[in-house]
């Protein structure tokens, strides 16, 4: 089918943007290529993608796009369970060309253009000695990591990702470009939208580029551990995390062990406790930080000093195609029964799947909850079950389990980074009470007729839900 019949204000497009020739449509490389994310599914095919090199041209697209009644999406590093980064017969906004990272090791702030990577910014960071801690990928956009909130391997010591951010460009609905961050700037007093960029995900424009806090950093000590999958162990292995200085962040997984060249190759595919620590303080005390969860016996290890960016490897590739369910959530404790529930959960679903431990407290509770719309910073652990299939006859059966395992394991809240579906009470989850009631004043000032629809949407105060 012609382009012209499948998208008839296509040239329309073209015209007001003054970007002709450079949307793209189903049967074009391009348009596979930014319509192809990590995880797969067809309910979400975009009708034109364009990927802008500019603020500039980011505005006119939101303008146009909106004059001519287009929905928009917003791809980034495409990593998102949800699969936002598409939406049913939308404009698709591919960021990846907006690319550029800058840091400026005097004034120890580190810039990120909308399409960057995680890996490629702290790779340009480590060259100077310095970080900004995201998640445990290189490959997920900084973006998109930010604004969901940002945990990860140096959480615990420098805050969530949002608490590193110092300010961020954004197009707005009406296509205006504004620079938001704490103190009133050039583009007028952004204060409020500052404070719901910072865990509000992707409801309030595009991002176009970020600035944000870069920290000392000397090479850590990390790598992998693995356990046999207890309750002891796990219940230990959760409390000596909580009980280690802020310098130690670990994300821990029960899991079917990957086939890892740490691992030994006669457990791959069993049952394993997987342990990723980072321990950012002295080399000299690594080994006694690490000597709790040594005391837990590992059946496999490989532990070094090493650079920082070396740590952000991410999870195995998956199988394609890969179809996602996931449910996050969190927890004030793990105790034994807490443990041994998830060992079971895991043991028993239906398809390939895991419960992912990360241990909060630290630098993430000493910031006030009602500082940024991350709201659950008093929570002991953030907990996260994920179930992975390529047959979409399965995943029923796994939300079905995800359902069940959240509800076994008490998790309440929500943190939308880790989310796969859009229900009203997962956004709720994610946005409770006083954070939801700011947030959606704050979607009403900025975006009342919700353009920025496909993300875990908050809607407009005094607006109804746009059509999907």
């Amino acid at each position: 089918m012609a382009s012209d019949e499948r998208v008839p204000n296509l040239q329309l497009l073209e015209d007001r943007t003054g970007m002709s020739g450079r949307f793209h449509t189903p049967g074009t490389a391009q348009y596979e290529k930014s319509a192809k994310l990590v995880f797969d599914g067809s309910d979400r095919l975009p009708a034109v993608t364009v990927r802008p090199r500019s603020a500039e041209e980011v505005s006119r697209l939101v303008q146009a796009a909106r004059e001519l009644d287009w929905r928009i999406a917003v791809r980034g590093g495409g990593h998102g369970f949800a699969r936002h980064a598409l939406a049913a017969g939308s404009l698709v906004l591919d960021m990846r060309e907006l690319d550029t990272v800058s840091i400026d090791p005097a004034r120890r702030i580190g810039a990120a253009g909308g399409g960057v990577l995680a890996g490629e910014y702290t790779r340009a960071a480590w060259q100077h000695g310095l970080a900004t801690g995201f998640g445990d990928s290189p490959d997920v956009g900084v973006a998109g990591l930010t604004l969901g909130g940002g945990i990860g391997f140096l959480s615990r010591r420098d805050g969530l990702t949002i608490d590193s951010l110092h300010s961020a460009e954004i197009v707005l609905a009406d296509g205006r470009i504004v620079t938001a961050s704490e103190e009133e700037n050039a583009t007028g007093d952004h204060r409020d939208l500052f404070w719901a960029l910072r865990g509000g995900g992707g409801n309030f424009g595009v991002v176009t580029r970020l600035e944000f806090e870069l920290r000392p950093t000397a090479p850590v000590t990390g790598g992998i551990m693995a356990f046999e999958p207890t309750p002891e162990n796990l219940e230990r292995a959760v409390s000596a995390v909580l009980e280690a200085p802020d310098e130690l962040s670990v994300m821990m997984s029960l899991m079917p062990a990957p086939p890892m060249p740490a691992i030994p190759a006669a457990l791959h595919g069993e049952l394993l406790m997987i342990v990723l620590p980072c321990w950012s303080g002295s080399s000299d005390r690594a080994e006694r930080m690490l000597a709790p969860l040594r005391r837990l016996g590992p059946v496999a290890e490989q532990i070094a000093w090493a650079p920082y960016p070396s740590l952000l490897q991410g999870p195995p590739p998956f199988p394609e195609p890969t179809l996602p369910a996931s449910r996050s959530g969190f927890a004030d404790t793990v105790d034994r029964q807490w443990a041994e529930r998830a060992i079971d959960a895991v043991r028993t679903a239906p398809t390939a799947s895991t419960i992912q431990i990360r241990p909060m407290g630290g630098a993430i509770a000493r910031v006030p909850s009602a500082e940024t719309a991350f709201a659950h910073r008093e929570r002991a652990v953030m907990a996260f079950a994920g179930a992975l299939t390529p047959d979409p006859g399965l995943l029923a059966d796994a939300h079905a389990w995800l359902d069940t395992t959240t509800a076994s394991l008490g998790l309440t809240g929500r943190y939308v980074n880790f989310m796969s579906v859009d229900t009203e009470d997962d956004v709720a989850g994610a946005y409770p009470g006083r954070t939801m009631e700011r947030l959606r004043r704050i979607k009403g000032d900025y975006d009342p007729a919700n353009t920025f629809s496909s993300n875990h949407n908050i809607l407009p105060a005094r607006a109804e839900p746009s059509a999907a």
